[in-house]
This record gives C-alpha cells, structure tokens and sequence, in this order.
C-alpha cells in the first residue's frame, strides 16, 4: 500500500539556490552560538548559585581599595594581602594598581569559591529541616520564622530552573523499625479481626528486623551517601520502565481542560494558540528562564523531572522499556495525526525563529485539508499503528523490532521520536467531560501514540486535553505546563478575538515556512494482523473502563476549613466511608504525595487507611454516637492523616523504604517474604489529589470572574481491577472536581454508583456540622 501511494504521487525535492544554502548554514551557525550562549551562561550562573558574579567583582573591589589605601584599621588585613602579592611572582616594576588588582583578584577568587561552598552546604542543611510543615503557617513557632529569616538571607536572588538543585538536601533513609511500626499500624485495621493472619504478620516483622534487615538497611544507608537519591532510579527502572502491562490506564493519565468555557470555538485557532503557549514554556525551560516552584516562597522543590517533558519516547524494551530523549537541535518539529494521517508540522521557520500562533494555524488548518483529501485512500490498520503501543510491552518490543528498523517505517518511527510532542486533530465532538475522559484515557480507536512523552488532542468544539506518559515525569510537572497556558487563555493573553479567531500577526510575511509533509507506513500481511489484533485488545481494555466524572458543588475547601480539618484529609476520610457503604468492608488506600523537597524526589505513598479512620466511619453509621464524638473522631483521624502526609513529604514514609530493601533483598539473592508480601497486598482504592495552582502570578480561582474558567485536574485508571482509582481537583472555596475509575468485569465495582454514594456522603458531613 505505501510504495503504492508513492507511485501515483511526484516526489516533492525543492531546487535550493546557492544563496539559499548560504543563508541555512549562516542560521544554523547562528542558531549554534545561542544555544552554546546560553548553555554556559546557565553553567556559570547555577554553579556560582547561591552567590553571583556581581559578589565576586563586589570581593575584588573591596581588597584592591583595601591594598591601595593602606587604611591603619585595615593594615593586618593589607600586610598579609601585600604577602600574597610577593608569592605570586608578578613581574617588577607594575603600578601599584595594577599589583593590588592581580592580587585581589587572585585572593577574591579563592574567597569567592569558600563562600559558594559555605552558603551551599548552609542552605542545604537549613532545608533539611522539616518543622515548618508540622506548624500552620499563621502560628509558626519562633525558631521557625528565624529559620524562614536564613533561608531567605543566605538563598541567591532570582534563582533559575536548576539553580537550587545542588542546595537540595538528599533523602534520608528513615530507620527501620520506625517504618516496620508504621507498616504494621496501617495494616491493622485490615488484618486486626484475623487473629491468626495478624500475629504472623507482626512475627514476621519481627524477624525481619533481626535477620535480614538491618543488614539491609546498612547497604541502603551507604547507597544514600554517594546517589542523589536512594529510591528514584529503581522506582522508574522496576517500578514503570520495567512493568510489561499495557500504558493506557495502567500507566498514562489524563488532563482535561476548562469545564465550563473555552477560549475559541475554532479548533484550530484554539490549538494553534496552545501549542504556542507549550512552545515557549518549552523555550523557558531550555534557556533556565523559568521560576523554579518555591513553597511558601521560601522552600525551593527539585525540578529534575523537567528535563525531559518535551521530545522524550518510552522505548518499548523485552523485559525492561528506556527513555529515549532528544535534544532542541533535531527535535524542532511535532507529530500530527488527522483521521489516521500523519504529519510533521515544523515549529520554526527557516531562520529558527518559532512560529506564530497564526502561522501555526494554517499549518494546521493545510493538514487538516490535505488529510480530508487523502483519508479514503489509507487503509484501517495504515490508520491504526498507534494502537501497536497500546499493547503488552513485549509483544510491542517484538513487533517494533520486526516490522520498524528499517526502510519508510523506521523513518516514520525515528520522525515521531523525535518530535517534541503529538497532536490529535479530532473530527467527533465529546459532549461530557467524562466521555472525554475516556477517549483521553484509552477509548480514542488507535488514535494516540502511547509512547509519547504526551499527546494533546484538538476537539472540533475548540476543546482540548492531554494523555502523558508516566515514567519520566509525575502529573504535577505536565500540569504545570498545561497550567501555563491555561493562566494565559483565562487572562486574555492569546490574542483570540470575539469570533474566537486569533488576531492576525503583521510579522506573520517575514517567515520562510515548511509545508508540513505527510508520512506514510508499510503495511505487510504480517504487520496488519498485528495491528488488528492491537486494535481488538485496546478496544476490548476500553470496553471494559467505567469512568465517571463530576463537579461537586455543594462546598469546597473553605466549608472543610471551617471545621478546622485539612481539605485533603476531610475528602480521605469521606472516601473511606463511601468505600465502605460501598463495599461493605475497609480497603488498603494509596494517596500519592510528593518528595520533591529532596534531590530526584519523586512520590511517597500516604496510607489513608488508620485505626482512627476506621474509628470515625463505624462512629459516623452508628446512629447512636453523639454528633459531638463523631466531630472529634473526624477531626482525630484527620490529624492523623495530615500527620502521615507530612511524614511522607519528609522522607519518613513507609513504602518507598520497603522498596527499595526489596530491591537490595533481589540483587542479594535473599528470599525474602516478608517484603514481598508487605509489598504485594493490593491498593483496592487508590487515590490522587491535583494541584490547581502551581504558578504564582495564576489568578485566584476563587475570584468570580474566573469561576468558569476552572480545570477539573485529570485521571488515571484504577490500581486494583477489584478496586478504584480516584483523582480529585479542590479548586477553591466553592466546588470540588472528582474521577473515579472501575473495570466494568469485575463484580461489585460501579463508578457511577460510587460517584453517588460520594456525594451523598459529603451531604451528610456537612449535616454533622449543622446545627440542629
């Protein structure tokens, strides 16, 4: 079929004339200079960070006006500097200027070094400490406000994307017996009714922490001392790279975009205008120009995971996958797939310079054309190779190797590795946010490239999302960047005029462009049936996802607020209490927390599930308990969870720990069963909340005339196929956005049933705070 089409098309070779091929290699050479410009300014810059070039040049001033002065309160300082001058052999006869400024500069330099270091080594043991997040932030104790004073004082100013990396302190590994209590604590309102399986379990810890244990640890402990961090290259290595089961839902997630409004009504000019934003936050992040995230103001997080957010592949491997990532000098280009025709669209003109957001559209606006044109004459499964990275790991490792290594193929396949992202123009309208939940997720029909780093998808409504693959980075980091853009369009800053059309840039005629070109697979017998059969298993993995999504109105986080409970914490709790109407029983619970206050931090487990929790759901259904002893349960179990949060913030969680013993236990030929179990009982509810905002200057969301212009956060597929996956978004004072995931072939599991029972749950807490 491929070497077909080519056959009844002329083969597109532009004629170049010298003077153009002059004017390439002249911005390429341009090109190279900026980007080696600003590769060493950054180098310089995050190396002297927390000091600048501007202390070492203040240094040097200061000793060459100490030397030529001779002051007699400085003359102790002056002998000694005079000292250095006759040690350095400066050749005779130099004014004295000229010795005193080869001096200082010399001495300045060595001082200048001493001080990087000194400040570095004070900033990072100052953030080790872990106070301020067990104090609310308006009754802070006074160590910590003067704390809060040196972190400020000895920070730099105006630090960029990686300049507080080396500042960071390393994770600590937390002691064993610490987290073999908490292990046990968090399983005992599982197991505490089984008496039998409940004193194996607690000898079971028992002799692991005097057999193998803390040989264990003391490995782990020396692993902490010279890796960044302890658990962060197994946790992606074993725990994503490793895991052979297909990415949508298993592994990729989802992000919508505004419930209520969009920007533009026409597809492409709202697109066109998106991946613009996308671009130049990519264009921040490579030139080190954007704000790394600080919390508080004050406390600096690991932006490591940015790194490769843009242009990265998942590489399908046969037991394990790899991250392939390529850089800004061959990655200038995106993938763009309409009706199963695929394209690559540069994003730069001749001379380098990125596009505008109306020269994108009618980049875009040609392709969907010449797509709608050529459509007919593609086969399905030409349409639906990205079904192929929707399957198993291995079998799409074997087919890739078969039928991708070489000729029109590999030259397709290498096109969209190296794109910086995928776009999906859609021709279907999704009407509900849960309906594009799901063709987000996995019900698109082989119309995402799984492996991408991720894949936005253009609505003919204007509307929008994003599927992303997990293992190079965690939700917050693409959220980040689609918050980016979001802030603009709610701002008014993308140009979009009242029609929804972007207004016309009068620059626009001074860019050389490249027509997009259209990309085409080589079909053989053997390849299509496995493209068929990729087909039939992401359908049937589809069929089988029940999602449901929904705005909870009645309160937000200020209603939580007032009954002086942590929002987060208030929403485990009702989660808890719904699973068990639900369910009838209590399920081991996952909430993901960040560690990114750490070098290569990444996530922490929090396990909502507690005796306290238990104490307060049995409480809240017995009718009998008074109303004031339900409130203090609550309030009691909240405190609990918030307490284990901030734990799993600190270092001090318990699975990360587990895990990487288990990893230890493997390469030492240890047998171990008790953390192979402890690592194994399943995550029948799993749960995840999403940042709203993670950009400073973003508007409040609680202000009315941005109501309408809310994210609802995205979602992921349950863990456990007996169970479900929960994501929530609390946007502000007034509303809370939910996702709740199920497999429809497991008995029992309901997402719209449970969705229900959600919401009548939050009604009846807030009855318990009523005054009767």
């Amino acid at each position: 079929m491929a070497e077909a089409r080519c056959a009844v098309h002329e083969p597109s070779v532009p004629h170049a004339s010298e003077e153009e091929y002059q004017r390439n290699i002249y911005n390429e050479w341009r090109r190279s200079l900026v980007r080696r410009f600003y590769r060493t300014r950054n180098l310089l810059y995050n190396g002297m960070w927390p000091t600048s070039i501007w202390n070492l040049a203040a240094m040097v001033l200061i000793l060459t006006v100490t030397m030529v002065t001779d002051t007699q309160l400085m003359k102790p300082v002056n002998e000694r500097l005079w000292k250095v001058q006759h040690m350095l052999y400066i050749p005779k006869g130099l004014p004295l200027v000229v010795n005193a400024v080869i001096t200082s500069c010399v001495v300045g330099f060595w001082f200048f070094l001493i001080k990087i270091y000194v400040r570095r080594y004070l900033l990072r043991g100052l953030l080790s400490y872990r106070g301020w997040m067990y104090e609310q932030p308006k009754t802070q104790s006074f160590s910590t406000l003067m704390w809060g004073i040196l972190v400020k004082l000895i920070s730099g100013y105006s630090p960029k994307l990686y300049s507080c990396q080396s500042s960071l302190a390393r994770m600590p590994v937390p002691a064993l017996r610490d987290t073999l209590s908490k292990l046990l604590d968090s399983l005992e309102p599982l197991y505490g009714e089984d008496i039998g399986k409940w004193n194996k379990l607690k000898q079971d810890a028992a002799d692991f922490e005097r057999g193998y244990g803390p040989k264990l640890q003391r490995i782990l402990v020396l692993k902490s001392w010279w890796c960044n961090n302890y658990v962060t290259d197994w946790w992606e290595k074993y725990v994503y790279l490793s895991s052979r089961g297909p990415l949508p839902i298993n592994s990729n997630y989802y992000i919508l975009d505004q419930e209520h409004w969009t920007p533009s009504p026409i597809q492409t000019a709202r697109i066109s205008s998106t991946v613009y934003n996308l671009l130049k936050f990519k264009q921040l992040r490579d030139r080190e120009t954007l704000k790394p995230l600080l919390i508080r103001n004050t406390i600096p997080v690991c932006m490591a995971q940015y790194e490769k957010m843009f242009s990265t592949t998942r590489i399908p491997g046969e037991e394990c996958d790899t991250l392939l990532t390529h850089n800004s000098t061959v990655s200038k280009h995106i993938a763009v797939f309409r009706k199963g025709v695929l394209y690559r669209c540069e994003m730069y003109d001749k001379n380098g310079r990125l596009l505008t957001p109306t020269l994108i559209q009618k980049q875009l606006d040609w392709i969907i054309n010449d797509a709608d044109k050529h459509a007919d004459s593609y086969s399905r499964e030409e349409k639906t190779v990205a079904s192929l990275t929707g399957q198993e790991r291995a079998k799409w490792c074997k087919i890739r190797d078969r039928h991708f290594c070489e000729g029109v193929n590999r030259d397709t396949m290498d096109m969209i590795e190296k794109a910086m992202f995928c776009l999906t123009l859609e021709t279907e309208i999704y009407e509900t946010m849960s309906e594009r939940g799901q063709y987000l997720l996995c019900k698109n029909d082989g119309k995402l490239w799984y492996d991408k780093c991720f894949n936005l998808v253009s609505f003919p409504d204007g509307r929008m999302g994003c599927n992303s693959e997990h293992s190079y980075a965690d939700a917050p980091i693409i959220a980040h960047l689609l918050e980016y853009n979001y802030t603009a369009e709610a701002l008014g800053q993308c140009g979009f005029q009242k029609d929804g059309s972007l207004t016309p840039d009068p620059e626009d005629s001074q860019y050389i462009l490249s027509l997009p070109t259209r990309h085409i697979w080589e079909i053989t017998p053997d390849l299509r049936t496995a493209i068929v059969e990729a087909g039939k298993f992401c359908q049937m993995n589809a069929d089988d996802l029940d999602l449901c999504l929904r705005e909870l109105t009645v309160y937000g986080k200020g209603f939580m607020k007032s009954c002086k409970v942590s929002p987060d914490a208030f929403i485990q709790m009702a989660l808890q209490l719904t699973y068990y109407k639900n369910a009838g029983k209590f399920a081991l619970t996952y909430e993901s927390s960040m560690t990114r206050l750490y070098l290569q931090g990444r996530t922490e487990t929090v396990r909502s599930l507690s005796n306290d929790s238990v104490a307060f759901v049995k409480a809240f259904l017995d009718k009998s308990v008074p109303k004031a002893t339900t409130i203090n349960l609550l309030r009691r179990a909240c405190n609990r969870h918030q307490d284990a949060y901030r734990d799993a913030m600190s270092g001090q969680g318990i699975d990360r720990h587990l895990f990487a013993l288990y990893v230890i236990s493997k390469g030492m030929g240890y047998d171990c069963e008790f953390l192979k179990e402890a690592l194994t009982i399943p995550w029948t509810l799993s749960t995840s909340q999403q940042p709203q905002q993670q950009i400073a200057t973003s508007p409040d969301c609680n202000l009315p005339q941005y109501r309408h212009a809310l994210c609802p956060g995205g979602g992921f597929g349950p863990v456990s196929d007996d169970g479900y996956g929960v994501s929530y978004m609390i946007p502000g004072d007034h509303k809370v956005f939910f996702h709740v995931s199920s497999k429809r072939s497991t008995p029992g599991t309901d997402s719209v049933k449970f969705m229900d029972q959600l919401f009548e749950t939050f009604v009846e807490l807030k009855e318990l705070f009523s005054k009767d």
